[in-house]
């Protein structure tokens, strides 16, 4: 993974794949794919703008049936293959829930050698807690957006996560 920044309150990750920009799409948009990588846990996306988005715990998480909204949020933008921006809420945590939503960003796009990319960029102004989770920072939630997009360049090129 390169191109961490971090200025103005945004972090960026850019990633460089060998996945079509359909199949990143997907691995964004599909629950099914959601599941196998990261975290682990499925999503409802209404993939439009004015669209909901959840993220549910995945049932390592909590247990087997139980389902338990972690993310919530609200579609911005959705071109599919290249563009979904949503807002973010954290609401498993209290602290992270009472900072109000974050606006989060995926751009894929291809490169001048036929990669494809995306930059991930999350715009966490005036949100500390959620900040130290997505970097990595807080001990013991498993790496942030690095640790996510590690998995899910490794499930897309390899058929398998790392987390796995």
């Amino acid at each position: 993974m390169t191109g961490t920044v971090q200025h103005s309150g945004e972090l960026v990750h850019r990633i460089y794949l060998k996945a079509s920009p359909e199949e990143v799409w997907a691995a964004l948009t599909r629950s099914e794919l959601t599941k196998r990588y990261g975290y682990g846990g499925r999503i409802d996306i209404d993939p439009r703008p004015g669209g909901a988005y959840r993220g549910y715990a995945s049932e390592a998480m909590v247990g087997s049936g139980v389902d338990v909204v972690i993310i919530e949020g609200e579609i911005i933008e959705a071109e599919p293959d290249r563009r979904l921006a949503l807002t973010w809420r954290m609401t498993a945590d209290p602290a992270m829930a009472a900072e109000g939503p974050t606006r989060l960003t995926y751009d894929i796009g291809r490169d001048e050698r036929g990669l494809t990319t995306l930059t991930v960029t999350h715009d966490l102004t005036g949100a500390p807690h959620t900040a130290a989770l997505v970097t990595g920072a807080t001990p013991g939630t498993g790496g942030g957006w690095s640790f996510l997009l590690s998995d899910l360049k490794s499930l897309l090129e390899t058929g398998t996560g790392i987390a796995g």
